[in-house]
């Protein structure tokens, strides 16, 4: 591939780039205990651990909505919880994958010109979305571009995934979760079963009792 390719394929990538990051509306919050904790989720929770966290505690709470909504019958409540239980799981480890997939990506793409050695692959691929300011110098430290970027790339990828594959997984383990629950409804009717037969002997058997001893 020519320089003269790389460069257009560079200078695309940047332009996309600050044009989605442009897009993104700003917002000044003024709470010092307000920054202090945004600062402390940016640094220590990530964008895929942000995804498990968010589908952990959907799974904690909205199959229990579902399963005490007395407005529909037992049935139907049931196969709601199996449904979102399904959809939560699949969505949440979809999410999470896409996530650290792009922000992988990302960050095998935004290298530093000081990080590229001649034993580095692809050498003209790794400053692709490296910013401009990191280019020149100015910027050191690209954790947060990368982050960000990948996140919001991830938001693109997802957009398909949500159909590819979201939907597909969510069907597949809606129909499991199903089935297993039809199956121990099945049990539990033939257990309530057998146990109405053998009051019914039982209750037989005890007038046939009282009359034995009473002849005796």
């Amino acid at each position: 591939m020519t320089s003269l390719n790389v460069n257009r394929i560079t200078t695309a990538a940047r332009n996309v780039t600050a044009t989605v990051a442009g897009a993104i509306p700003t917002v000044t919050i003024n709470g010092e205990r307000a920054n202090k904790i945004i600062t402390w989720i940016g640094k220590n929770i990530s964008s895929p651990e942000n995804r498990l966290i968010l589908g952990v505690t959907a799974l904690m709470s909205q199959p229990f909505i579902d399963l005490h909504n007395r407005k529909v019958d037992e049935e139907t409540r049931k196969v709601s919880a199996a449904r979102t239980v399904a959809k939560i799981i699949a969505g949440t480890l979809t999410g999470v994958l896409v996530r650290k997939g792009c922000i992988k990506a990302i960050d095998a793409f935004s290298m530093l010109p000081s990080q590229i050695t001649s034993k580095t692959k692809w050498p003209w691929l790794r400053t692709l979305f490296t910013p401009d300011s990191a280019i020149s110098g100015v910027l050191t430290d690209l954790t947060h571009h990368k982050n960000a970027l990948g996140t919001i790339i991830s938001l693109f990828v997802m957009t398909i995934t949500n159909f590819a594959i979201d939907a597909p997984l969510t069907k597949f383990l809606t129909n499991k979760f199903v089935d297993k629950i039809k199956e121990k409804d099945a049990i539990k009717a033939e257990e309530a079963k057998l146990k109405q037969t053998t009051q019914q002997i039982i209750a037989q058997q005890k007038p046939q009792e009282v009359k034995e001893v009473a002849r005796g």
